[in-house]
């Protein structure tokens, strides 16, 4: 017996319906006669027949008790009558990328015991019974211990592949640098990308690619983070001055690198134009790789196809594929750099490749700048096209796919989209009245803090008590769910409007178990997103000797990821303080829940 059957019940339930459907499925169209359709039965040796209508989509479906009981006669109505009718209809089904845990329910609810499996085209691929779930659930508490327990498998297969995906996208600042003739940074980037590789490989090699629960994802998002932001230390180890101790350099690396991949974008580079320039490009596309993967991440992890049928109402009225996401999410953003690359250039900055670099950074909402300067003399176009950049950055990644279906703000994506132009419209308002800033730069903070990608011409440690905390709150907040943005998410707030049930006796029971945790989740993220900043706003004051108020700011921008700074932090803060810093950066991209989940999966 296993050790533990429980959890080998809940692996063996998250398995895909694909994997033990029949695929041996008679399949005859509206028209065909019972008669024939009895023949073909004993000749198939099976019991059941899926109907389909002319344009092969299936309709119902016919038991060999349907055609004894519905024709009496068979010699002299069978030659009469068709399957339409005589099927049984609607056709209750199962997509082929559902769990076995959902053909349970679904078999439950609509009292049945088979299920037809259908292909995202909805054709039929197969029928997935309740007794083969059963012989499975069975084998599960019965097969030996093994080696690694299956959730664990699932947890490094899963891994595997994103590590090794992370590792072929990072073969183009690779290329690059190549191209450039600049070895040390190449040497650097091609060893990241090959740790990567090989990792990922054995990953695979010992774990299996599978659904997880919200426990495991938890654990997935962590050590994908800690991993890219850990391998990625390797190129900025050949740039950091070889006169520190391997220590402060090995700190300086790891915060540089997760400050990139988490979309943390605090640098500890003042003058990034000293780098070359493909390591700059580095730099960025780091961003680029943590916010576009950190989506991936979110919805393979937390939202496997099974359960993307609650995305539906935010985009086409219709089942997502992980193909179709990742294919249309690398296009847009794609599109989207090229295109604010290209008017960089046409109204200022004429290098081609830092104005690659700067797009990538904003669109992730990064932060990372490839100049001190680059942002000192914009005009008044390129902050408009950089204001632009960073709010595509902050709206959900379902806004861009709603938009190209044209299928353009859906009922409930354009509530989430409102309320957050809604939060950055006011706030923007009050920064320009309290700040003194000019409005182009006022405008232009308050979007960089709202979208937490950090851009910034100079030092905030100078601006008074009211605008500090307006950008605070702005990067608490953070821009959308399903974004490269960090902080709460709006979507967080909409939650909030069940506390008063949730703290009500009567109204409590009237709350559905998932609408209870999603609230005590928000809840917890609400109350640890400033306590870990405040805590860490005392450590850095103490330390670094400043103000309370520059090192809440700059706890702030970590714990957010937002990025904007008050010149705490820098290359000469204490090495371990810097590692910390780096896992907050972390803890701070997983929005602290995913750790909750990990050490408190009964919550999840």
């Amino acid at each position: 017996m296993s050790t533990n059957p429980e959890r080998a019940i809940s692996y063996v339930l998250n398995k895909y319906v694909s994997e033990y459907m029949n695929k041996d499925v008679l399949i005859l169209s509206l028209d065909t006669q019972t008669r024939e359709a009895a023949r073909m039965l004993r000749h198939y040796e099976t019991d059941d027949i899926i109907v389909t209508d002319k344009e092969n989509f299936p309709v119902g479906i016919v038991t060999d008790e349907d055609i004894l009981n519905k024709v009496s006669d068979a010699t002299v109505y069978a030659e009469a009558t068709s399957l339409k009718d005589v099927m049984s209809t609607p056709l209750i089904t199962i997509n082929e990328k559902s769990t076995l845990q959902d053909a349970l329910h679904k078999m439950r609810d609509n009292n049945i015991r088979k299920l037809p499996v259908l292909s995202k085209k909805n054709q039929v691929m197969g029928m997935i019974f309740q007794s083969v779930i059963a012989n499975v659930i069975r084998d599960a508490t019965a097969t030996a211990p093994r080696l690694l327990s299956p959730p664990v498998k699932a947890v490094l297969g899963n891994l595997g592949f994103v590590l090794q995906f992370a590792g072929v996208l990072l073969l183009v600042p690779a290329i690059l640098a190549t191209v450039l003739e600049d070895t040390t940074t190449a040497t650097g980037i091609y060893l990241t990308t090959v740790l990567l590789l090989v990792t990922g490989f054995f990953l695979n090699s010992y774990g299996e690619k599978s659904s997880l629960n919200l426990q495991q994802a938890s654990i997935l998002v962590f050590a994908s983070l800690f991993l890219l932001s850990l391998f990625g230390t390797v190129p900025y180890l050949y740039v950091f001055p070889s006169t520190e101790s391997s220590v402060e350099i090995f700190s300086n690396a790891f915060f540089s690198s997760a400050a990139g991949f988490t979309t943390g974008g605090i640098s500890l580079f003042d003058e990034p134009e000293n780098l070359s320039q493909s390591f700059t490009f580095y730099r960025s596309y780091t961003q680029l790789v943590g916010g576009m993967s950190f989506i991936y991440l979110v919805i393979t992890a937390f939202y496997p196809e099974s359960k993307l049928q609650s995305m539906r109402g935010f985009i086409s009225g219709r089942t997502l594929h992980m193909k179709e996401l990742f294919l249309t999410i690398t296009v847009i953003f794609s599109i989207y750099i090229v295109i604010v690359a290209s008017l960089l250039y046409v109204f200022g900055e004429r290098n081609i490749i830092d104005n690659f670099s700067l797009a990538m950074s904003t669109l992730a909402t990064g932060g990372f700048t490839p100049t001190s300067t680059i942002l000192g003399g914009l005009v008044w176009q390129e902050h408009i096209i950089l204001m632009g950049a960073m709010i595509l950055g902050a709206l959900p990644f379902t806004f861009h796919y709603a938009f190209v279906r044209k299928k353009f703000l859906s009922p409930k994506l354009g509530k989430e989209v409102l309320t957050y132009f809604a939060i950055l419209g006011s706030a923007t308002i009050l920064f320009m009245g309290i700040s003194g800033l000019d409005p182009m730069r006022s405008a232009f903070y308050s979007v960089s803090a709202s979208t937490t990608a950090g851009l910034q011409i100079e030092s905030l440690a100078g601006l008074n008590g009211g605008a500090h905390t307006i950008l605070i709150i702005l990067m608490f907040i953070g821009g959308c769910g399903f974004s490269t943005a960090g902080g709460l998410k709006i979507f967080r707030l909409f939650h909030l409007r069940d506390v008063r049930a949730l703290l009500s006796k009567v109204r409590r029971a009237e709350l559905k178990s998932q609408a209870k945790k999603e609230v005590i989740s928000t809840l917890i993220i609400i109350a640890l997103f400033p306590t870990i900043a405040a805590i860490t706003g005392l450590h850095l004051a103490e330390i670094e000797d400043v103000s309370y108020q520059d090192a809440f700011f700059e706890s702030v921008g970590v714990i957010t990821t937002g990025g904007l700074s008050a010149g705490v932090i820098d290359s000469e803060t204490d090495p371990a303080t810097k590692i910390v810093l780096g896992f907050l950066m972390i803890f701070g991209r997983l929005e602290i829940i995913a750790i909750i989940y990990i050490f408190v999966p009964r919550l999840s």
